[in-house]
């Protein structure tokens, strides 16, 4: 395949697999450079909104995702001081009959196996697993990028090289070396139980959002129902990289015990064997994009807070909009020409960072309301149950309703 054809992606996650199927439907020849030696699950849960649930049934994924993947009836903002739930936004079919998309809960590893199944389908798209980016170098037919694979160093000459291996991107660190994640005083708990082993043995049908002082608490179901995600956030400095540390359970047990919080809440982070901690890190709001021919997608070029429930779902819009702006200089069937690359990828940045910027805020925002205590948090329920679910939800319409 000519290397006119021919795009790195570096990082074979949600964003980068992504991208790889939605540049191949473009006609273009992809190579995915991963540097793990296999793909493993990281993190549990997702939530995948219709903005980012388009875009997967847009690249062929339905069938693969929706025996596995759950639309949940709705989000129920629960109370951490009483334990009962303060007000209901609707999801479900209605959601998606709004929207024109599922709203879906699913297993981070169901939707990393479904898009990687995908991908090895794909005669347009090879996978070197085992294989890191160590450098790239622009030149006349567009960038060469240096690899590293079983100790032998290999070049690999592409129109493009997209960054999409993570929030400590290698591809990152050399195009934008002053700019990097920040440490934002927080971290989050994983962790997952059977379904059946629920407290009470009532059965979950949608998320639960607890909001308590200084923490808060998001459950829903995933793995087709059979098991429960819990992500609990708390304020801390242990600020290690990655995202499956452990954690001990008493730990985060006491501390929610600590703070008051209703028995409810208890009982389900009680329920939990075994739990994973990760430091939150974030990028600056409006992220960091491209360099000539190369740019970034996903984490790598916009990392933020998990308030929005957006994370993913923004890698993967950054994917279809990516590959639409190559694609239009680069359409299937033509050589195109290689210094229209930067063009292209200038474009793409240009419509995405606005958007990732506003998601940015939100999310940030979400996370300081969440954690109000005392006076400002019962205004802030108060507040909340006034304006009602249907309103709440009308809100994130703009997240929602996006269309490539």
């Amino acid at each position: 395949m000519s290397a006119t054809r021919t795009i790195v992606v570096a990082g074979a996650g949600i964003g980068g697999l992504t991208a790889s199927l939605a540049l191949a439907a473009k006609g273009f020849h992809v190579v995915v450079l991963e540097k793990a030696e296999r793909l493993a699950e990281a993190g549990a849960g997702l939530q995948i909104s219709p903005n980012a649930s388009r875009v997967l049934v847009d690249l062929g994924l339905a069938g693969r995702l929706a025996p596995r993947a759950i639309a949940p009836d709705a989000v129920t903002v629960m109370s951490a001081r009483t334990g009962r739930a303060m007000i209901r936004l609707p999801l479900g079919e209605q959601a998606a009959a709004r929207a024109g998309a599922p709203y879906w809960v699913l297993h981070r590893a169901d939707l990393q196996a479904a898009l990687l199944a995908q991908a090895e389908a794909h005669p347009a798209i090879e996978l070197r697993l085992g294989c890191a980016v160590e450098d790239y170098v622009s030149n006349a037919h567009g960038i060469t990028v240096g690899h590293r694979r079983h100790g032998h160093r290999g070049d690999t000459q592409a129109l493009a090289l997209i960054g999409a291996d993570g929030i400590w991107s290698a591809v990152r660190s050399q195009l934008f070396p002053n700019s990097g994640p920040h440490f934002s005083g927080l971290i989050a708990w994983r962790g997952t139980l059977d379904a059946a082993a629920l407290p009470r043995g009532e059965p979950l049908r949608g998320v639960q959002l607890w909001m308590g002082p200084r923490a808060h608490l998001v459950v829903y179901p995933i793995s087709g129902g059979r098991l429960v995600n819990l992500v609990a956030i708390v304020p801390d400095d242990w600020q290690r990289e990655g995202w499956s540390a452990p954690g001990e359970p008493r730990e985060i047990q006491s501390r929610f015990a600590a703070a008051g919080w209703a028995a409810p809440a208890r009982l389900l982070i009680g329920a939990v064997e075994s739990w994973k901690r990760w430091a939150l890190f974030a990028m600056q709001d409006g992220g960091a994009w491209t360099g000539g021919a190369t740019a970034l997608l996903g984490d790598a070029a916009h990392g933020m807070l998990p308030f929005a429930a957006q994370g993913a779902a923004m890698a993967i819009e950054d994917a279809a909009v990516l590959a639409q702006c190559l694609g239009e200089s680069h359409g299937t069937g033509t050589s195109g020409d290689p210094l229209s690359v930067p063009a292209s990828l200038q474009r793409y940045a240009q419509v995405r960072r606005a958007r990732v910027a506003r998601v940015q805020r939100l999310a940030r925002q979400n996370g300081q309301i969440y954690h109000l205590a005392g006076p400002m948090a019962l205004a802030r329920d108060l507040a909340m149950q006034a304006l009602g679910g249907e309103r709440l939800l009308a809100r994130q319409a703009w997240i929602y309703d996006w269309r490539l």
